[in-house]
C-alpha cells in the first residue's frame, strides 16, 4: 500500500492515475535519490569495516594483555551507555530499522525525529556497536539511512505524500543494494516486505534507485560478491529429496529464532533496574568476555564464515551456532543500533554446513556438495524467519555469485516458509512493529483537517473483487473516489464493478490513515 498527502482531491487524483511524463520525472528523481543514498551507506560500509577491524584488533590485544581487562570493562560500559543514550533520545534507531520504516510507511510514528537526526543517530550508534564487537549486521542500518536520506531529498524534491514515500521506498532499495552489491535484492525487497505489491512507477522508481547505488558501490568495492563459495557441481535431481528435509529443519530453527528473540526482547523490558540507556551495556559486556574466550562469534560474522570447512568438526560449528544464536538475541533484543540479517545468514549457513556434514558423513553426500547446503541454508533460514522468499533467493544469489542454485533454493525457502508457518511463527518485522506499536502506545487522535489517499490493489478473491461499490460496507472515515482499470481511469459510481488488479484510490484523514490502512488490507486478503 502507498499513500499521498492531498489538498484538493482532483489534484492528487490525477497524480495517482494519470501522467506517464511524471513517472519518468519521478524516476529520475530516483537516480538521485540512489546516488545520495548509496553513498551514504557507503560511507556506513567504510566505518563499520574500520569498526570490526578495531574490534578484533582490541581483544587480540586483550588475550595477550589481560591486565588491561578492567579498563576494558569501563571502555565498554561507556560506549553501551552512549549507545543506550543515542536509542533513548531517538527510538527510531533502536534494532535494525525496517520495522519503524513499515511503520512510517504505514502512516505509523507521526511524532518522530527529524530524518536527519534519525541519520546521524543511527549511522554513529551503529558504529560503536560495531566497534565493541555485537553480533549486529549492517544490512537493516543501511536500508533505514538510504530511507533517511530519501526521506531528505524527498522533502525538497517531492510532490506530495505518495511520491515521497516512493522515493523512500528507493531510498530502502538503494541502501540494501550498496550495502551488500545487491540491486536485484534491494527492488524485491521494497516490493515484498514495504509495499507488498507494485505498480509500474514504483517498480521503475525502486529499480532505478537500487541500480544507481549499486553502481556507486561497485566503484568503491569492486564486483566481487560478499561471500566466495566454489561450486564444483550441482545436486542432482534423485538427491532433492535432502532438500525437502533441509528446508523443514530450516523452517524449526527458523521458528525458534524468532521465538526467542520475541521473549529475549521481553526478558529485557523486564528488567525494571535497566532502562534505553542502561540496557545496551548488556551485549557491549558479553561481547567484552566472547571477545576474549571465543571471538569467532563476534561481529556480523565475517570469520564464523570462515571456518565452515570440512576441516573443522561438526560439534565446532554446532557450539558456533548456538553461541552465535545466543549473542545474537542478547545484541538485538537490547535493542541496540544494528541488523540482523547479516547474522542470521551466517546462521542459516552454519546450520547448512552441519548439515552438510552429516550428510557426508552418513549419507554418503558427495564432498564436492558442501558448499552447495551452505547457500540453500542461507536462503532457507531467512525466508523462514523473515517471510520474503524471493527476497531471501534474490540476496542470496547474488552475495554468493551464483545463479545456478535458482532451482534447490526455492524448494529450500517454500519449504521452509511452509514450515515456519505451519508453526506459527510470526514475520520478526512484523511482530517486532507490533510491539514497537504496543510500547509507543500509537493511537488514532482527532479527525484531521488533512487528507490521505491510499491506494489499493484489488486482489483475487478479496471482498472487493467482482463486486459493485454499493454492496460494499467502506470502513468509516473512507471514500473510494478513484478506480484505475489497466490504463483506464474510472471515477467510481454505486454500479461501478470492481475488478480483480484494479487500482483503488481511497480517502480518507490523516490521523485515520494507519487503521484504514489495517481494515482495508483485512478486506482485500482472499476469501
Amino acid at each position: 500500500m502507498s499513500c499521498v498527502e492531498v489538498e484538493t482531491v482532483k489534484n492528487n487524483y490525477k497524480v495517482l492515475t494519470d501522467n506517464y511524463s511524471q513517472n519518468i520525472v519521478i524516476v529520475l528523481k530516483s537516480l538521485i535519490v540512489g546516488v545520495i543514498a548509496g553513498g551514504v551507506v557507503i560511507l556506513y560500509r567504510i566505518a563499520l569495516k574500520q569498526a570490526e577491524q578495531f574490534a578484533f584488533s582490541m581483544y587480540d590485544f586483550l588475550r595477550g594483555n589481560l591486565i588491561f581487562l578492567p579498563v576494558a570493562v569501563i571502555a565498554l560500559c561507556l560506549a553501551g551507555y552512549f549507545a543506550g543514550y543515542l536509542v533513548s533520545k531517538n527510538k527510531m534507531i533502536s534494532g535494525s530499522g525496517i520495522p519503524q520504516l513499515e511503520g512510517i510507511m504505514k502512516g505509523y510514528f507521526k511524532k518522530r525525529k527529524s530524518w536527519l537526526h534519525t541519520l546521524c543517530c543511527k549511522f554513529v550508534g551503529g558504529a560503536i556497536c560495531i566497534a565493541g564487537g555485537l553480533s549486529l549486521g549492517r544490512e537493516g542500518p543501511s536500508i533505514q539511512l538510504g530511507a533517511c536520506a530519501a526521506e531528505g531529498l524527498g522533502k525538497k524534491l517531492g510532490k506530495g505524500r505518495f511520491e515521497r514515500r516512493i522515493l523512500m521506498a528507493g531510498g530502502a532499495s538503494a541502501g540494501l543494494a550498496a550495502a551488500f552489491n545487491a540491486p536485484l535484492a534491494g527492488v524485491v525487497f521494497a516490493l515484498e516486505e514495504i509495499f507488498k505489491y507494485f505498480s509500474p512507477v514504483i517498480l521503475l522508481s525502486v529499480m532505478s534507485a537500487a541500480v544507481a547505488a549499486d553502481m556507486v558501490s561497485k566503484q568503491v568495492f569492486g564486483i566481487s560478491p560478499v561471500f566466495d563459495f566454489e561450486i564444483v557441481k550441482l545436486i542432482p535431481l534423485n538427491q532433492y529429496w535432502m532438500l525437502i528435509i533441509l528446508g523443514i529443519l530450516l523452517g524449526g530453527f527458523g521458528a525458534l529464532y524468532n521465538y526467542i528473540l520475541l521473549k529475549t526482547k521481553g526478558l529485557y523490558g523486564k528488567l525494571k533496574f535497566l532502562n534505553d540507556k542502561t540496557r545496551v551495556i548488556i551485549p557491549f559486556l558479553a561481547a567484552g568476555v566472547l571477545g576474549v574466550v571465543f571471538p569467532v562469534v563476534l561481529g556480523g560474522g565475517h570469520r564464523i564464515v570462515e571456518e565452515l570447512t570440512l576441516k573443522n568438526s561438526i560439534l565446532f560449528l554446532v557450539v558456533v551456532f548456538i553461541v552465535k544464536l545466543l549473542f545474537s538475541m542478547v545484541s538485538f533484543g537490547s535493542g541496540a543500533p544494528g541488523g540482523i540479517f547479516f547474522p542470521l545468514i551466517v546462521l542459516g549457513a552454519t546450520l547448512g554446513a552441519v548439515f552438510a556434514g552429516l550428510s557426508i558423513n552418513y549419507l554418503g553426500i558427495e564432498q564436492e556438495l558442501f558448499n552447495n547446503f551452505i547457500i540453500l541454508a542461507m536462503a532457507g533460514y531467512f525466508t523462514a524467519i523473515v517471510r520474503a522468499p524471493i527476497t531471501g533467493i534474490a540476496l542470496v544469489m547474488e552475495m554468493t555469485g551464483s545463479f545456478t542454485h535458482m532451482l534447490p533454493l526455492t524448494v529450500v525457502a517454500v519449504t521452509a516458509y511452509v514450515v515456519a508457518d505451519l508453526l506459527k511463527s510470526p514475520p520478526i518485522y512484523e511482530a517486532l512493529l507490533e510491539g514497537l506499536l504496543v510500547s509507543e502506545n500509537e493511537e488514532e487522535t482527532k479527525e484531521s483537517s488533512k487528507t490521505i489517499l491510499i491506494e489499493l490493489v484489488v486482489k483475487q478473491g478479496s471482498e472487493f473483487a467482482n463486486k459493485q461499490v454499493k454492496n460494499i460496507k467502506w470502513p468509516g472515515k473512507s471514500l473510494l473516489v478513484g478506480v484505475k482499470q489497466g490504463d483506464r481511469s474510472v471515477i467510481p459510481k454505486g454500479d461501478t464493478k470492481l475488478k480483480e488488479g484494479d487500482y483503488l484510490s481511497i480517502l480518507t484523514d490523516v490521523n485515520s490513515e494507519s487503521r484504514i490502512k489495517d481494515l482495508l488490507d483485512k478486506m482485500n486478503e482472499p476469501r
